[in-house]
């Protein structure tokens, strides 16, 4: 990944280029990468680039309106390139690059540092000061600078295509949903951190994994899997999110998985991605500790036949 201007090869060749947020990178994403790389057999060109926003921009423009993000731009890259691209260049994004004219952005990110041979963009794409620039402004700049455009209709049918969507179906707990517009299963990672050890003393010791400032499922108990990034192995598991209501909710909220029959598994400061798969309940107080085990044996055991393990 490319962080500034300076970082992009000299050398670079011509490319087909894809701009946009890209935010969680779901199934509308997708689709034009992956047309974005057809193109890129079509005219020859050696590399298919996605140039993303890093901050996004509204978060400069207008932070209080800024929405929770679904991926670190870490995050976005590699999705990014396990869909297609080559490369990914995240444009610093500060007040400076938000006046630039949809000429400017053109002539300096487009043609001066990546040299496009083609665009492929959504068909509602927008760019350049106060969103002056559209898919027609850039059909334009093309035939004067030897590049083509392509907009890419984004309807996915009863298939809703949208990082809102995904935020709304996470903040309803509706992890289900989440997965069906992202195409896979939405996920946090983190470094697992030393908790209260409860979960140790009930029976059900857990990966603890702050949450931080992305988006998150609903606080709940839900079916998924633990993987573990030194090892790449993928284990199920019962995970709640939340800020542990019966115990007073004495601690920031967080990500706990617990792996299923694994109460010896030591992973403090193992760095892990925990993926949602289906909702199993809300989070609930309960008045005493006999209560809460009956009902995380229940969780448990209906993770297992959810996960079909």
């Amino acid at each position: 990944m490319w962080r500034s201007f300076e970082e992009i090869p000299g050398d670079l060749g011509r490319t087909v280029v894809t701009v946009g947020n890209f935010d969680g990178v779901h199934l509308g994403h997708q689709h034009v990468v992956r047309r974005a790389r057809e193109a890129a057999d079509e005219v020859g060109a050696e590399q298919v680039v996605a140039v993303t926003f890093d901050p996004h921009p509204i978060a400069v423009l207008r932070p209080e309106h800024a929405p929770q993000a679904l991926t670190t731009v870490e995050g976005r890259a590699r999705l990014l390139a396990a869909s297609g691209v080559d490369a990914v260049f995240a444009l610093p994004f500060d007040r400076d690059v938000a006046g630039w004219s949809p000429e400017e952005f053109v002539d300096r990110v487009l043609v001066g540092a990546l040299r496009a041979r083609a665009v492929v963009v959504g068909a509602n794409f927008r760019f350049g000061h106060r969103a002056a620039g559209d898919v027609a402004f850039l059909v334009e700049a093309g035939a004067t600078r030897d590049f083509t455009v392509e907009g890419v209709a984004l309807d996915g049918g009863p298939q809703v295509w949208s990082s809102t969507y995904v935020r709304t179906c996470l903040a309803a707990g509706d992890v289900s949903g989440a997965a069906e517009a992202l195409g896979r299963p939405f996920s946090v990672t983190g470094v697992v951190v030393r908790g209260e050890r409860r979960g140790r003393e009930l029976g059900y010791p857990t990966a603890n994994v702050p949450v931080g400032p992305l988006a998150t499922p609903a606080d709940g108990v839900y079916a998924g899997w633990l993987r573990r990034a030194d090892t790449g192995e993928s284990l199920p598991a019962a995970i709640s999110v939340g800020t542990n209501p019966t115990f007073d909710g004495e601690r920031d909220r967080r990500v706990e998985a617990y792996v299923l029959d694994a109460s010896d598994l030591e992973l403090y400061g193992v760095e892990v991605e925990v993926s949602f798969v289906e909702r199993l309940r809300g989070m609930v107080r309960f008045d005493g500790v006999e209560a809460l085990v009956a009902t995380m044996a229940d969780d448990v055991a209906r993770a297992r036949a959810v996960l079909e393990v």
